[in-house]
């Protein structure tokens, strides 16, 4: 799989959605909950085709939410989790193309989990933000040739940006 990438926007991403949520619902087995998050939670945004999903759980639930997610087959990826974050991934071979899921197991309600949906529900609101985050993803695919770290980058002042407008 090609490495940041830009997709158009694909309305097929909310069926995967409601399916791999089962799916984590039953691996885990507790009260958590799941949202869409990314870029294919947004209509019309389009980005790396990737399913991002956020899972808040109490703090006393991290480690064994953790585990059951890799019982159910979610890789643990240490390098891209920090200490607020686990980051998980899994990839499915659908049509002989292989769709990737990201999962970013983080503390219900805690600062991550406001910032990723006061991101993701100010875009929902707001689609000339929407036109806006899509050209400063495309320019940064062009300009990161594969490095993710400067994609990320080139990234970063809009997501401030929307950060302060979403949580204020």
């Amino acid at each position: 799989m090609q490495k940041y990438v830009f997709r158009k926007y694909d309305p097929k991403y909310q069926n995967f959605f409601i399916s791999e949520k089962k799916k984590i619902a039953k691996a885990i087995g507790l009260a958590a909950k799941i949202e869409h998050v990314g870029s294919t939670a947004i209509l019309g945004l389009g980005g790396k085709g990737i399913l991002d999903l956020v899972v808040g759980v109490s703090n006393s639930k991290m480690e064994e939410t953790k585990k059951k997610l890799e019982k159910a087959g979610y890789q643990f990826r240490e390098k891209a989790s920090c200490p607020k974050r686990l980051f998980f991934r899994v990839d499915y071979l659908h049509k002989n193309r292989k769709r990737r899921v990201h999962i970013h197991l983080i503390r219900f309600n805690g600062q991550e989990w406001t910032e990723i949906l006061g991101f993701r529900n100010y875009l929902l609101k707001h689609p000339r933000a929407v036109e806006q985050y899509v050209k400063i993803k495309k320019e940064g695919v062009k300009k990161a040739l594969g490095d993710g770290e400067k994609y990320r980058k080139h990234k970063e002042k809009f997501i401030k940006d929307i950060l302060k407008k979403a949580l204020n």
